[in-house]
């Protein structure tokens, strides 16, 4: 479905990524992992056209979109739920959802959609119409979540969905991801939370220094002796 072929990427004279690429297939849930700085959001980022590769190509569906506008990408089945939520805080629940479904078939689909997302979200049923600025951390991210999924994805891609929740939380919205796969979504995620990741995965990829250094199963990478030692403190 997605084929990251050789990316460079880089902020002006200052090169981020190098000679990136992995590919994901239809179905899968795939997590890039590591460290803070390694180039994760970055490639979330050029995937969804914010940024441009200096070189290689980003491939969806065999069609190349690194020079495709944005907004386009939405029409095409990609969604992006980015890092620190970047709702309309001062809309409310179903305001913020509408806004997620607001070309194509999405639009036509609304009401379908939104009901599938609060059998998903139960607790955004019941802040449907409370204004998204006053929920809770985990709610927000309930919210930008299924803002995503009512674009109705073939692609959705996940950066940091766990950051700053309770550990009960963070078992919720992985839980949540699981249950979006097998509604036939494909997920990209993007996580520092490895283990959580890792246990959920079909695959991954190790990025360090803006290279991907190792790749596997989820489950292998959970047994890696390297990524034991520098991502699970074992």
């Amino acid at each position: 479905m997605l084929e990251i072929k050789n990316i460079d990427v880089s902020y002006g004279d200052v090169q981020v990524i190098w000679d990136l690429s992995f590919t994901v297939k239809q179905g899968e849930v795939v997590a890039l992992i590591g460290a803070n700085g390694a180039g994760k959001s970055t490639t979330m980022k050029t995937i969804s056209g914010i940024l441009r590769p200096k070189n290689g190509e980003v491939l969806f569906k065999g069609q190349p979109i690194h020079t495709v506008k944005p907004f386009h990408l939405i029409e095409m089945g990609i969604a992006h739920v980015p890092e620190a939520r970047r709702l309309f805080v001062g809309m409310t629940v179903e305001e913020n959802l509408d806004m997620g479904s607001l070309k194509g078939d999405a639009r036509k689909e609304r009401i379908k959609t939104k009901e599938m997302v609060f059998a998903l979200f139960s607790r955004l049923r019941e802040r449907q119409y409370q204004l998204a600025g006053t929920l809770s951390g985990g709610e927000q991210q309930m919210v930008a979540i299924a803002r995503g999924l009512m674009s109705k994805p073939k692609l959705l891609m996940l950066d940091e969905p766990s950051l700053g929740l309770a550990p009960i939380l963070v078992r919720e919205i992985f839980n949540v991801i699981k249950r979006i796969q097998a509604e036939g979504v494909t997920v990209l995620i993007v996580e520092q939370n490895v283990k959580q990741t890792l246990s959920i995965a079909d695959r991954a990829y190790v990025l360090e220094n803006g290279r991907a250094t190792l790749e596997g199963t989820g489950a292998d990478l959970l047994g890696n002796p390297h990524v034991q030692e520098a991502y699970l403190g074992i």
